[in-house]
């Protein structure tokens, strides 16, 4: 009993911290995707778009 339970031991400490580490790589992409949103927010273009989606859209609810 006591040999099989040092077997399942050995076979789940490789994935150890394999959670963490995927949980960084959702992290980084996240804030890659985020710094993007912003270079694309600062364009005058877009902030123009977006003043003018927000303004009709109160001009219709108002």
């Amino acid at each position: 009993m006591r040999r099989m339970l040092h077997r399942i031991a050995a076979r789940t400490r490789p994935d150890e911290g394999a959670a963490t580490a995927e949980y960084a790589i959702t992290i980084m992409a996240a804030v890659g995707f985020a710094g993007l949103l912003v270079v694309i927010m600062k364009s005058g273009e877009v902030q123009q778009i977006l003043t003018e989606l927000v303004r009709n859209a109160l001009s219709i609810g108002g």
